[in-house]
């Protein structure tokens, strides 16, 4: 099973357990332990988000970000394919929640210690966009437009609770440059 079908299980097993279909990145990154966070999040914020900023070239339409750390599953998604369940197994069509609310706080994740950012070229601008938090901004040169980043992020950033978003208390900016591998 590929890490985005792990990561969509994962989802409609919580949002099913809960009645609704919305979801914090940080629950599907409790659930699933076994995988590395950061790809976790990147998954479900730039590569299964129907209207992520277009980080990648092939996109799959599992979720909809409704508001800043919330996503909604899809309609075309929200059913689980029909598995038969092991012998020994559930067949009354209840669902479980993996872990309970007290487990799920005293295992959460720590804090993320970096924001990513990737920068491109666009139209003669270089243009940042955050993978983790919704920022985006560009400038005339890279150094302008890193200039540019870090205060938005800050303004972004001035007042939030940074626990709350999974960050810790400074974060580091990590960028990652994107560009054409064969010139004109």
């Amino acid at each position: 099973m590929s890490i985005h079908d792990e990561i969509l299980a994962a989802a409609r097993r919580i949002c099913v357990a809960r009645g609704e279909w919305t979801f914090a990145p940080a629950e599907i990154v409790a659930a699933l332990p076994h995988l590395n966070a950061r790809s976790v999040r990147t998954h479900i914020t730039s590569r299964c988000c129907v209207n992520a900023p277009a980080n990648h070239p092939h996109r799959l339409p599992y979720f909809f970000r409704t508001a800043r750390g919330t996503y909604e599953i899809c309609p075309p998604f929200r059913d689980a394919p029909q598995v038969d369940p092991p012998s020994g197994q559930r067949t009354s069509g209840e669902h479980q929640v993996e872990e309970s609310a007290a487990e799920y706080v005293a295992n959460r994740p720590p804090e993320r210690t970096s924001i990513h950012a990737v920068v491109f070229e666009s139209e003669g601008q270089y243009v940042a966009e955050c993978l983790e938090v919704g920022v985006v901004t560009q400038g005339r040169s890279l150094d302008e437009t890193l200039a540019y980043l870090r205060e938005a992020l800050a303004l972004y950033l001035d007042g939030e609770d940074m626990a709350g978003l999974g960050l810790s208390s400074s974060p580091r900016l990590v960028l990652h440059f994107e560009t054409a591998a064969l010139g004109p």
